[in-house]
């Protein structure tokens, strides 16, 4: 069971490697360009070059059509010159008339089957030129063509059919002759073989690719007139509902299309009308033929692609562990770090790409770590330096002065050294927060514990005790109260010098008391207290005074420095 999800855990990480990702991308890749090139350009190619067939073939078409009808009109405008040359006196002379009709045709052989003069019954010919046999012996009384061109003024043109004289299959052109009095003496015919050199030999014989080739239609008699194939010369047309393209075309449709033939063949049809005539031309090729070139396109497409995914999978396997080189080793010193068994530094960038990338923004988020790390000390320090400090002057607040109190009695205890207390307030300030409020009178504040802190030795303290009261605690004295008087002194008129806050200027003074600490067991409030004492008797000597509390003589010794 361990081995099986242990194997299980190997297969699913392949999946989520990077590796098989990106070989996974390019294989999507080239399969989603090979599909887009199958199913959008390949159509699109075959799309266009099925409309440039269709445009040649319609052209081609076109011409095959004017050029057999330029044949046919050629023939019957001949049959009609030579209906009007021909003298009716040769019609009672037949060896002149044979003599003419065999000089027009050595001239102007277009009907190649020969020429013939009719009497106006049908009968047996006047004459012929060349001779037929068995044409000499046929009527033509009954034959459409023969009654059109009794009535007509203009040469006419029979239906194909096939000779009677040899079953060739023929076409026959005539046109009357008349005599003065308007009436028909005789019909000129002109019979043509419909694979005449000339005629309709070059659609017989012309095909077009390798399986293309031309059919020539009438509609009006259901019949394949002329074809490249001559199994398909003569028979009749397919009957409606077979080939729907064929159906379009006899009712009139002409153009292009592509159309299934009843052997199962697609071809590509182009029908061109013939005018003189009311047949059309089609000109026919398979698809298999035209679209040959994409076949051939999609098969080397195919095989294209099938190559470039064996050499892009083969390139990638052997390239990428070298290209990931730098993402794996810097994924690894970043798994170290946060397991904790390598410290928090920053990564070498060693390349500029998207792993230098990657590994510039780790070393950016660690120097933003070290950065809040700095902050978070610094945040530290300020709310310790807030715990111990006023947050208007910045001096030592009751708790820190406090502290120093205690230590500096510890201390002299310990070694017997002497320290000074000297509690300060204010005279006259109340005035300035009442007339100017009490920004100006902050501003006051910050002066004064400016000039406070002036000329304090390290080892002393000031400290804001509340309002407008401060303590200066001076250590380590050996004369305590001649120091504390001259220190008290030195405050009195540095206190007493001009203020000026916002253009306006300020005089302040200050009730100093000391208490000496000179070797007696006390407490810092006892200590505290005293100076508070003394303080309030300087008030009471008429402020901006100087009061040293006295142990000896109870009450204070009052002694003006």
């Amino acid at each position: 069971m361990l081995r099986a999800d242990f194997r299980y855990h190997c297969f699913m990480s392949i999946f989520h490697s990077m590796k098989f990702r990106l070989i996974a991308l390019g294989v999507l890749l080239i399969v989603g360009g090979v599909l887009l090139r199958l199913l959008v350009a390949l159509p699109f190619a075959q799309g266009l070059l099925h409309d440039l067939v269709a445009a040649q073939q319609l052209s081609i078409a076109t011409y095959v059509a004017r050029d057999i009808d330029h044949s046919i009109q050629v023939r019957r405008a001949l049959i009609g010159e030579l209906a009007a040359a021909l003298p009716p006196a040769l019609l009672s002379q037949p060896e002149k008339l044979a003599l003419w009709v065999a000089e027009r045709q050595r001239v102007n052989p277009l009907f190649n089957s020969g020429l013939l003069v009719l009497r106006p019954d049908g009968s047996h010919p006047l004459v012929q030129y060349p001779v037929v046999a068995g044409r000499n012996k046929l009527t033509y009384t009954d034959s459409d063509w023969f009654q059109a061109a009794l009535r007509a003024d203009a040469p006419v043109m029979s239906r194909p059919q096939r000779g009677r004289a040899n079953g060739a299959p023929i076409l026959i052109m005539a046109a009357p002759v008349r005599n003065a009095a308007r009436e028909v003496v005789a019909v000129v015919v002109g019979v043509v073989a419909l694979d005449a050199p000339g005629f309709l030999d070059r659609l017989q014989t012309t095909r077009l690719g390798a399986g293309g080739g031309f059919l020539l239609i009438s509609p009006a008699d259901k019949l394949f007139v002329g074809a490249s194939d001559p199994a398909m010369i003569f028979r009749p047309t397919p009957a409606p509902g077979l080939n729907l393209l064929h159906d379009r075309a006899m009712a009139g449709f002409r153009g292009t299309g592509i159309t299934r033939t009843p052997k199962g063949v697609e071809e590509l049809s182009a029908m061109v009308t013939v005018p003189s005539t009311g047949w059309f031309v089609v000109a026919r090729t398979p698809t298999a033929e035209i679209f040959r070139p994409i076949a051939a396109m999609r098969g080397l497409i195919l095989n294209g692609t099938l190559a470039s995914l064996a050499v892009m999978i083969a390139v990638l396997l052997l390239l990428l562990p070298h290209i990931l080189r730098p993402l794996t080793a810097a994924a690894r010193s970043m798994r170290e770090m946060a397991d904790g068994s390598r410290p928090l530094v920053p990564l070498p960038v060693k390349c500029r790409d998207e792993v230098g990338d990657l590994v510039r923004g780790f070393n950016s988020l660690i120097a933003r770590l070290h950065e809040k790390e700095t902050a978070l000390k610094a945040s530290e320090a300020r709310l310790d330096f807030m715990a111990h400090h006023d947050p208007l002057t910045g001096l030592c607040n009751r708790a820190m002065l406090d502290d120093r109190l205690h230590q500096a009695l510890a201390r002299a205890e310990r070694d017997g050294s002497h320290f000074a207390l000297l509690f300060c307030d204010l005279d006259n300030f109340k005035p300035v927060n009442d007339q100017f409020g009490h920004k100006a009178g902050d501003a006051v504040l910050r002066q004064v514990a400016a000039r406070l802190l002036d000329g304090r030795r390290g080892t002393d303290t000031v400290a804001r005790f509340g309002g407008d009261e401060f303590v200066v605690l001076l250590t380590d004295l050996h004369d305590v109260r001649s120091v504390a008087v001259s220190v008290a002194q030195q405050l009195l008129a540095a206190i007493g010098a001009p203020f000026e806050i916002d253009g306006k200027t300020f005089t302040l003074g200050v009730s100093i008391g000391i208490a000496p600490h000179e070797g007696a067991s006390i407490s810092a409030a006892q200590l505290m207290s005293q100076a508070d004492c003394a303080m309030y008797e300087a008030k009471r000597a008429g402020k901006n005074k100087v009061q040293v509390f006295d142990r000896e003589s109870e009450p204070l010794n009052m002694q003006r420095a």
